[in-house]
């Protein structure tokens, strides 16, 4: 659930960079609605629960984090300066078939049909709001089809993080409902039919105990909440696993 950098300085050049040019490329070509993905982790050491997208959001830590967070400051200034249309999603913790290998259900999994032990962080109390990657598919698509308009309301003299005067906008997708990672791994164990050797560590530097999206904003203006159950999607995962690994 942490990203390593062993090269800050070429981590940070290359998004920075990279991210630099998608946006110039979005105002070269005139694009109608740039859809890019952030992170959850830019709440940093926020500690009110649940994340709401109106939480200032300048304390990252984690050079991951920082790097999101400031996609989301350039995105902001080329919708005002270029009237470009940008919305971040602030994704929780994406899970699902044919998701990335280094993150924990994906280490879990295989470490368990393995029979190798598992390092559980914080001692297994972190809490995690997983969202299954149909729940993203779902909210990337919705999101695409309503670009912002700008908020007439807003106002310099009481900012608000969550909206902006440009055609500017962000959102949490997340499933609104945090599990405890102990909880995730017997879920897991219950799909396998497997007992886990846990490896019980500290929390990491850069790791956040809890995260909790507040969805309001992507209810209130897209009608959509994210909804699918751990169990379900869990259990697809291991399903696709056991498959594509032809484990059996």
């Amino acid at each position: 659930m942490r990203y390593s950098i062993e090269n800050p300085h070429a981590y940070i050049q290359s998004n920075i960079v990279g991210f630099m040019n998608v946006l110039e490329s979005c105002r070269r070509h005139a694009i109608d609605h740039l859809v890019y993905a952030s992170s959850s982790s830019v709440y940093g050491a926020n500690t009110t629960v649940p994340f709401s997208i109106h939480d200032n959001v300048d304390h990252p830590i984690s050079l991951y984090a920082a790097s999101k967070k400031s996609n989301e400051l350039m995105a902001h200034t080329y919708s005002h300066l270029f009237n470009l249309p940008t919305t971040g999603l602030r994704f929780f913790t994406v899970y699902g078939p044919w998701g990335r290998p280094d993150m924990a259900l994906f280490l879990f999994t295989k470490a368990i049909l393995e029979g190798e032990p598992i390092n559980v962080f914080n001692n297994g109390e972190m809490l995690r709001d997983f969202t299954y990657v149909d729940d993203i598919v779902e909210g990337v698509v919705r999101v695409n089809d309503n670009p912002p308009q700008g908020n007439p309301n807003w106002s310099g003299m009481k900012p608000d993080p969550g909206t902006a005067m440009a055609p500017y906008a962000v959102y949490n997708i997340g499933n609104n409902s945090p599990v405890k990672l102990l909880d995730f791994i017997s879920i897991i164990e219950k799909e396998l039919g497997l007992k886990a050797d846990k490896n019980l560590l500290p929390l990491q530097p850069g790791d956040v105990p809890q995260t909790y999206a507040d969805v309001k904003d992507l209810i209130d203006n897209l009608g959509y909440k994210p909804e699918t159950s751990l169990e379900y999607g869990v259990g697809e995962f291991v399903k696709w696993y056991k498959e594509f690994y032809n484990v059996k």
